[in-house]
């Protein structure tokens, strides 16, 4: 009865999280996405899920929106300047 317990607590535990992992992803790649339209960008869809999961994992880490977001666009932008120059 108790594993039953524990399993079940587990489970409500990993589905919160992945509700909340969607809603996070979901906002974030709007947010990509209007800013490479903004920026005159070919959008795409690699370079927003990229993106968004280096938010989310540095929002994990830090639980600081601002921190996250400057680190994840900074890292993009380097990124790309990198691959042009390929």
């Amino acid at each position: 009865m108790n594993l039953i317990i524990l399993f079940n607590s587990f489970n409500s535990y990993y589905l919160a999280q992945t509700k909340q992992n969607s809603i996070i992803k979901l906002f974030c790649l709007q947010s990509v996405k209007e800013e490479m339209m903004n920026a005159k960008m070919v959008y795409s869809e690699e370079i927003a899920n990229e993106t968004c999961a280096c938010y989310y994992e540095e929002f994990m880490q830090t639980a600081s929106h601002q921190d996250a977001k400057t680190k994840c666009k900074l890292e993009t932008k380097e990124n790309l300047n990198h691959n042009r120059k390929i």
